[in-house]
């Protein structure tokens, strides 16, 4: 398994409306709105490392208002 987690920077207002929608993501074990440099840290679940990818660049990325995102990939 592996585990990454997920920073996103969201336009203005936009934070509790893009959790929804980021929580209904089949790749999320869990996420968050936090205070600090990003709104939104979203902790990932997949079996490959590419599928991480697919996660970030085609569904966090694609949602409207995402303006942002960082990745971090668990190595423990």
């Amino acid at each position: 398994m592996v585990h990454a987690f997920i920073m996103v920077k969201t336009a203005a207002g936009k934070s509790e409306g893009l959790l929804e929608s980021i929580r209904e993501l089949g790749s999320v074990a869990e996420a968050h709105i936090v205070a600090g440099n990003y709104d939104i840290i979203v902790e990932v679940e997949t079996e490959e490392v590419y599928e991480i990818l697919k996660a970030v660049s085609s569904d966090v990325q694609g949602l409207e208002g995402v303006t942002d995102t960082k990745t971090y990939i668990a190595m423990d």
